[in-house]
């Protein structure tokens, strides 16, 4: 029972250990960063451009003409209503591409103006001039969380020995 409590305790340091270590890991730059912005708005804009094409279509195949055109093959009693069915059809999906075309421009817009913080603060980092004190701050905390999560890893490595040689040596003393 005791060797369990231990085991689960060595399992949860190391779930604290992983999760300091993922905390103390540094972002790329911000030009780095900028540039994989820029690659999602190219992403964005092709994406918008199909979508705009494709609401054009609908456009053109929602005038009368050209939904009564689509249905002349089509034997029925009822034209009006397979007319009327074919229009709410093409409606529903206009409206469908309207609403993703607008989730579209929300995201370039937020791509946009990520982009351009993004590049501010490129532009920063490449003056290389002396850091603010915010930014001295912000290294000190990336240095402590590395040295804390470096103190826990090397506590969780002796600590693990510490049980095995125990175990170890408990195990000859029962032979």
């Amino acid at each position: 029972m005791v060797m369990k409590s231990q085991v689960y305790t060595v399992l949860l340091i190391l779930l604290v250990a992983s999760a300091l270590s993922t905390q103390a890991q540094q972002p790329g730059s911000a030009a780095e960063e900028a540039e994989k912005l820029r690659l999602q708005l190219i992403e964005v804009q092709t994406q918008e451009e199909s979508l705009r094409a494709r609401a054009a279509q609908l456009d053109e195949a929602l005038k009368p003409e050209n939904i009564e055109r689509s249905l002349a093959g089509v034997g029925s009693t009822r034209p009006e209503e397979l007319r009327e069915t074919r229009r709410r059809q093409l409606q529903r999906e206009r409206d469908g591409v309207t609403a993703q075309l607008k989730t579209l421009e929300n995201s370039r817009t937020r791509l946009e103006a990520a982009i351009r913080d993004a590049d501010a603060r490129a532009y920063q980092d490449s003056a290389g001039g002396v850091p603010s004190e915010g930014a001295l701050v912000a290294q000190s905390a990336w240095g402590t969380r590395w040295l804390v999560s470096g103190s826990v890893g090397f506590a969780v490595a002796g600590l693990t020995a510490g049980l095995f040689v125990r175990r170890r040596l408990r195990i000859r003393s029962r032979n």
